[in-house]
């Protein structure tokens, strides 16, 4: 039979049976029970046609292997073909099958890259999720490797970890090949990175290249010998030679071969110095090339071996540099500042001084090109030239004796500087801009590297800092983008041209960055370092406005924090802010006002806050900082304000209040440009929006908002927290089949972001917990109801939301009595649990529990409930059903369904026919089938 009648589930389970798992090992793998994995696997024997399990394990490996992609890689083509080297690589080989983490270890230009991209092509098929190259030549930052390596793998930046984490999360069960290239420069940052690496993802494998080894527990090193020229001229060396030279003019004649021999053995088959004897090949035929090299290889007697093969490609350099024109010659070292390939107008930007005019410039890139100084490659965007990263040293020696470098390295800063101006200008603004910052963004960093360790290029430094904070923003490369807004603070307070207002400004940007990455100890000392640098300034007011912001987002965000601030912290902060702030600047009361309602009333509901609130102050303060923000004309001020009443609102228990100043933040913030500051605020407000439309019963809206939250660009990595409130709305709702499968991408992501704790994850695993229990697959029930041990808190779960969703299943399955005890304690002893979303669903709740458990106040309870849920459709027609049931009347009952239905929730419209009798129970079941559940 065709696989095509197999469910998702169903091949998935299939998937399992190939590993030879047992039914209790593919239930927890899959979160189900054992008796549904018993389930499709009578299926699967029925729709395959085989007899018994093992012929389902045997036909999950035909399919597998028939299916399976191919792996993915990332490999770069040379442009000209692999010689020799069969042994190397045949040991190389089987090294990066059976060892951890290989260092192929030589000098400079022995040709290790070569070997490595060779051993990694070969390999490529032994690992089943491909293998990925890293050139690490143009990083210069030691932190920067695990940014390397996940821009290379495609990992991209999660809130609440950096980069680092994210990469051995994603390798963490990867069996993948890693090749790291050029690794001598920065050693100190790839040998613990190598370290945790290898240690989070057991089925990895590095291949590395490297002048040193690293020096690394798992490392074995592969020394990496000189081409071989024993065997005179049948050897690797000379093809090596032949090869090169026919691909640049006239082959040499086969009779030569002996004396091309002699010539690769005094070059001690150093691959690169054969390459560049070949390319004179054309010009200087075999006796120029001998009189030439002689010279220079006059320095090799005496000294050890492995210096003198250093020696013999320095001189081959020296040799083929003493050649070119004197043009050419300044050319060649000026090219040797781009770290990524460049184009003849970025070449002639950066080297078209004197001696050198534009047209030599266009001309000599072509020359070094034939004399296998550079690489040429088409590009859709024009030749790109790129040097080998032992010629660009070298190339950058020669500036460095001529005298140019500084010249050279501020015209290359000049027009980095010139390319990020370009890229954050408003009208750079499409869908190209990310390409053409890929293509500047090495070079930038190299640029910004170097200037900013010179007192003279610090103003320039300063602005190519604050640029790439926003270019790297807008990238999404939330690390970067904080590290660089915090370069920038540093340079104007080293007296960049900036000031220290100038500071102030990027370390509030840092600031709203570490918002977008969940980092609350991050947000809290960027503030009071933004304060600090301020009060340098002489801005006592700006001051005053960063520790009210420190203030508030110690409380508004406490469950982001490593370590949360204490009250008392808090409050000494927010003295000093009240302090700092008199004066009647706007912004800075608004700002005031906002911390006031933030840490004095607790209207965020804060990790640090009481239990009581005392809801007219809390509702008070939160009006007056709404009103203050928008007399300052500061669209993220007053949204911030906005939820803080929000806040307040749902304490003095006016869930309706609270939905509508969540509507109002994503009006305010609409027309607002994608800054860091804002995008933190939109993310917020997309969330709080799509809960409190939860919370007053509008399902539909609050998908909508869930969906706009998810396609967040920075929640791209972090599928938990983008489909969170999806997951509820849908929960709610009944649609059983999008929660299961949104379900199986939250634990996923959760997983990978090292099983976080957040305000929505625990109710998210809640709700996929409870469509299971609607199931009836309570198995499967109890797997999600751990995770939400992990991912939520215990009193919220215990008090909030986890009896609202208990209930559910309860009374689904037909227990009212114990979802009566579930919902026992009366709304106002757990407020501070079901005060925000939950409150219209606990009393709903509650109140049918009452009536269909037969309890004595059952009446007065729909009366209480309908005071608090007046205008919620779906809780209004949760109460008419069980007045309807106290009643005996069926058709308010019916009526309910139709209200149920109308206001997107399918779920209850179903439950609503089985409970109005027999004469509706088969509708009832058929609707809930329809949904993916079962009956009561």
């Amino acid at each position: 039979m065709s696989t095509s009648a197999i469910s998702v589930r169903e091949s998935e389970v299939l998937a399992l049976l190939g590993e030879h798992l047992s039914n209790a090992e593919i239930s927890s793998r899959l979160f189900i029970s054992v008796r549904t994995v018993e389930s499709h696997v009578s299926a699967l024997l029925r729709k395959l046609d085989v007899a018994d399990r093992r012929a389902l394990a045997r036909r999950a490996a035909d399919l597998a292997r028939a299916e399976r992609p191919r792996p993915a890689s990332a490999l770069p083509r040379p442009l000209t073909a692999f010689v020799g080297r069969v042994r190397e690589r045949a040991e190389l080989a089987e090294a990066v099958k059976t060892r951890r983490q290989v260092t192929a270890v030589g000098p400079g230009g022995v040709g290790k890259t070569r070997l490595a991209l060779a051993v990694a092509a070969e390999a490529a098929g032994d690992f089943a999720d491909g293998v990925w190259f890293v050139d690490l030549a143009p990083v210069l930052d030691p932190g920067r490797v695990g940014a390397a390596v996940a821009a290379a793998v495609g990992v991209g930046e999660q809130p609440g970890r950096g980069i680092d984490e994210a990469v051995l999360a994603a390798l963490a069960d990867r069996q993948t090949l890693l090749v790291l290239d050029n690794c001598e420069q920065i050693r100190d940052g790839v040998a613990p990175f190598l370290e945790r690496l290898l240690v989070a993802c057991p089925r990895l494998r590095v291949l590395a290249t490297s002048r040193a080894r690293m020096m690394v527990p798992f490392e074995w090193v592969f020394p990496v010998p000189p081409l071989s020229f024993a065997d005179g001229g049948d050897s690797e060396a000379v093809t090596l030679f032949m090869e090169r030279a026919a691909a640049v003019g006239r082959p040499p004649d086969p009779a030569v071969r002996e004396r091309i021999a002699a010539l690769c053995e005094r070059l001690d088959g150093m691959a690169l110095a054969i390459e560049l004897a070949a390319a004179r090949w054309p010009t200087l035929g075999l006796d120029g090339l001998t009189a030439g090299l002689s010279d220079q290889l006059r320095i090799l007697a005496g000294g050890p071996r492995a210096d003198d093969r250093h020696r013999s490609v320095r001189a081959a350099l020296d040799w083929s540099h003493d050649l070119l024109e004197p043009c050419d010659r300044a050319l060649l070292r000026r090219i040797s500042v781009f770290a990524m390939p460049f184009t003849a107008d970025a070449a002639t930007e950066v080297a078209a001084f004197a001696p050198l005019d534009p047209a030599a410039v266009a001309d000599g890139l072509g020359r070094l090109a034939e004399q296998s100084l550079l690489t040429a490659t088409p590009s859709a965007a024009g030749t790109r030239y790129q040097a080998l990263e032992t010629i660009r040293q070298y190339g950058t020696e020669r500036l460095a004796d001529a005298a140019e470098l500084t010249d050279v390295r501020s015209r290359h800063l000049g027009r980095c500087l010139a390319g990020a101006t370009a890229l954050t200008a408003a009208e750079a603004e499409g869908t190209d801009r990310p390409a053409r910052f890929d293509v500047l963004a090495e070079d930038m960093r190299a640029a910004l590297a170097w200037a900013a360790g010179r007192p003279e290029q610090r103003a320039d430094a300063y602005r190519l800092a604050l640029a790439m904070g926003e270019l790297t923003f807008a990238r999404n490369l939330l690390g970067e983008a904080q590290q660089r807004f915090e370069q920038a603070a540093a340079l104007a307070g080293e007296g960049a041209g900036a000031g220290a207002g100038d500071g102030a400004a990027a370390l509030r940007e840092a600031a709203a960055v570490a918002g977008c990455r969940r980092l609350g100890d991050d947000m809290l000392r960027l503030h009071r370092a933004a304060a600090e640098a301020a009060r340098r300034a002489g801005d006592t007011i700006g001051a005053g406005r960063d520790l009210s912001a420190a203030a508030t987002v110690a409380y508004r965000f406490s469950s982001e924090f490593t370590r949360v601030p204490t009250a008392d912290e808090v409050t000494a902060v927010l003295a000093e802010a009240r302090r700092l702030s008199e004066g009647g600047d706007p912004a800075a009361e608004a700002a005031l006002a906002l911390a006031e309602a933030a840490v004095l009333a607790d209207a965020f509901g804060a990790v640090q806050g009481a239990a009581d609130n005392t809801a007219h102050e809390t509702v008070e303060l939160a009006e007056r900082a709404v009103e203050l923000a928008g007399r300052a004309g500061d669209p993220v001020a007053e949204s911030a304000a906005l939820d803080a009443l929000s806040g307040a609102l749902t304490w003095a228990g006016d869930s309706f209040g609270a939905a509508a100043a969540a509507r109002r933040r994503i009006d305010v913030l609409r027309p607002v440009p994608g800054t860091p500051a804002a995008t933190h605020e939109r993310m917020d407000a997309l969330a709080m929006a799509a809960g409190t439309a939860l919370g007053v019963g509008d399902l539909p809206q609050a998908r909508r908002w869930g969906r706009q939250l998810a396609d967040q660009p920075l929640f791209a990595e972090v599928g938990h927290h983008a489909t969170s409130w999806l997951l509820i709305a849908d929960a709610f709702a009944g649609r059983a089949e999008e929660v299961l499968a949104g379900g199986t991408e939250f634990l996923d992501a959760w997983r990978r972001s090292g099983r976080q704790r957040s305000f929505s994850l625990g109710p998210a695993a809640a709700s996929v917990a409870m469509i299971h229990g609607l199931r009836g697959d309570h198995e499967a029930r109890a797997h999600w109801l751990a995770v939400v041990d992990r991912a939520g808190t215990t009193s919220e779960h215990r008090h909030g939301y986890g009896a609202v969703f208990d209930a559910l299943v309860l009374l689904h399955h037909g227990d009212p009595d114990a979802a009566l005890v579930r919902l026992a304690p009366e709304p106002d002893e757990v407020w501070k649990w079901v005060s925000w979303i939950w409150l219209h669903w606990y009393v709903a709740l509650r109140a049918e529990a009452s009536v269909l458990a037969g309890h004595p106040d059952a009446r007065n309870r729909i009366a209480a409930a309908r005071r608090t849920v007046t205008g919620n459709p779906v809780a209004t027609a949760q109460l008419d059903r069980a007045e309807g049931l106290l009643d005996g009347d069926v058709t308010r009952q019916l009526a309910a369904a139709a209200a149920f239905d109308a206001a997107g929730c399918p779920y209850q419209a179903a439950r609503t026919l089985l409970l109005a009798g027999p004469a509706h129970a088969e509708d009832g079941s058929a609707a809930l089938a329809r949904l993916g559940l079962t009956g009561g």
